[in-house]
């Protein structure tokens, strides 16, 4: 129904309307009282930034410095009130137990249920601003503009977070072609095929592991765990991505990507450059540029990373867990540039350099899902212990733990699949490779794919996508 009175409704500000209610409908069925929030946000980001662009065009005609110009008290208010919201619905109950853990004084730890897409369309909500400020994006006087920015459905809980600059022009002329929608749909199938048929099938077996009683992990559990976790997280988000950017075409909007093979990465770096990529750059262009980036040296370099990777883990969730992870990354990319193993020729010649990479990503999804830092300390140093353990006992703890035989095959193929299929893509899109294929072989792969989600899709947790949480 949305999508035929999209297509009849002439008009592209009405058409604009139509996603937005269907947008605030969307978010307020799974949110109803917190769209309220989203709504808040969107409309003091917007005032925020008419305030900036107007104090900038009253001063651009005045004989003052550059610094002068600059309205900043309207950028520290926005950055302030952006972090608050955060501060507030995300981080409070962590912020005070860890408070209470370190100085034993007995508090109420506040429990706020988290808004699904806070820290996206936060994040999304001050590139706009900050971006108005740096001249990089003129003010825009439409706040239905900057509230469908914010708030479109296909990306507006798990991202990708999108630019304001990059859509400005789609937002006010855009068109829908019968290309686009058959190779959206033909995207967003392939992104649910990767959440129900792979991703799904690896949470039951990593929420089998992870959710165990400790003294029934060993060697062979912790690596079952961690490369089926590391298998439901890449296909859980990019299938997420994949459906947003399909869906998003449908409607004529064309967003960047969000993931090229992250998992064929040679250095913990690229595989940055590679995964969530929309996050990686906001970072970039938003944190580490500002600290300095690398222009101050090497020690200055280091620790810029190490603020930029806390940083990252901390946008991920409030726990430490989340933070340990996001430091580690930070202390690899600093122990690579150090070290200089990205330009060792024979970890190249071998491939060595991916397998490497590949390890210590799977070791670091650990401390990313693990209950607590406790959990995933155990884990870890059960991937290096526990040898005594025979075929029997081990079939007898995986069926303990709900998994079979099959399930574990299941995973360390697709494991294999994977990087094939990396391997095999290269640095070109699998999308753009399956486009140059005869009519009859995609019709063929698309069939047995929408079959095999009817047929043997996993729905378990079928509403719940892993960065809903974020």
């Amino acid at each position: 129904m949305l999508f035929l009175a999209y297509l009849i409704i002439p008009n592209i500000k009405a058409k604009n309307v139509l996603l937005i209610v269907a947008s605030l409908l969307f978010y307020a069925y799974g949110e109803p009282v917190y769209v309220f929030l989203m709504l808040v946000s969107s409309v003091m980001n917007y005032a925020l930034g008419r305030v900036i662009g107007s104090q900038q065009e009253r001063l651009s005609g005045d004989k003052v410095s550059a610094s002068q110009k600059k309205p900043r008290a309207a950028l520290i208010v926005a950055l302030v009130a952006n972090l608050t919201f955060l501060a507030v619905f995300k981080y409070a109950g962590m912020l005070v137990g860890t408070v209470d853990s370190l100085f034993g004084l007995s508090l109420t730890i506040p429990v706020i249920a988290l808004p699904i897409g806070i820290s996206f369309y936060t994040f999304q909500a001050m590139s706009y601003v900050v971006d108005v400020y740096r001249g990089g994006t003129k003010t825009s006087k439409n706040y239905l503009k900057v509230l469908l920015y914010i708030c479109f459905f296909p990306q507006l809980i798990a991202g990708p977070i999108i630019k304001y600059h990059d859509v400005e022009q789609q937002l006010d002329t855009r068109s829908i072609t019968t290309q686009g929608i058959a190779f959206g749909l033909r995207r967003f199938t392939v992104g649910l095929g990767k959440k129900v048929l792979i991703a799904n099938t690896m949470a039951v077996v990593a929420d089998s592991v992870y959710g165990a009683p400790l003294s029934e992990v060993n060697i062979a559990v912790a690596w079952i765990g961690a490369l089926a976790y590391l298998m439901q997280i890449y296909f859980d988000f990019s299938g997420y991505s994949d459906m947003a950017l399909g869906l998003a075409l449908v409607f004529g909007f064309k967003y960047k990507e969000n993931f090229n093979y992250p998992y064929q990465s040679t250095t913990i770096k690229e595989f940055w450059r590679r995964w969530h990529i929309s996050l990686s750059t906001w970072f970039k262009e938003y944190l580490y540029i500002p600290l300095g980036g690398n222009r101050k040296g090497r020690a200055r370099t280091s620790l810029n990373k190490l603020i930029v990777f806390f940083c990252t883990g901390l946008w991920h969730g409030a726990n430490w867990t989340f933070v340990i992870w996001g430091g580690l990354n930070g202390l690899l990319q600093i122990f690579e540039d150090i070290t200089g193993l990205r330009k060792r020729k024979i970890l190249r010649r071998l491939r060595l350099d991916v397998a490497l990479t590949f390890a210590a990503i799977c070791f670091m999804w650990i401390f990313f899902r693990a209950n607590s830092l406790s959990d995933s300390f155990y884990i870890v140093n059960h991937l290096f212990s526990g040898w005594d353990i025979n075929r029997q006992q081990a079939f007898h703890l995986l069926n303990s733990m709900g998994l079979s035989l099959f399930e574990v095959l299941i995973c360390f193929g697709l494991l294999a699949f994977l990087w094939l299929m990396d391997l095999i893509a290269g640095d070109e899109s699998l999308y753009a490779r399956m486009e140059r294929f005869p009519f009859v072989i995609r019709f063929s792969f698309y069939f047995i794919l929408i079959a095999s989600i009817f047929s043997l899709g996993v729905f378990y947790n079928a509403g719940q996508f892993i960065y809903f949480q974020f």
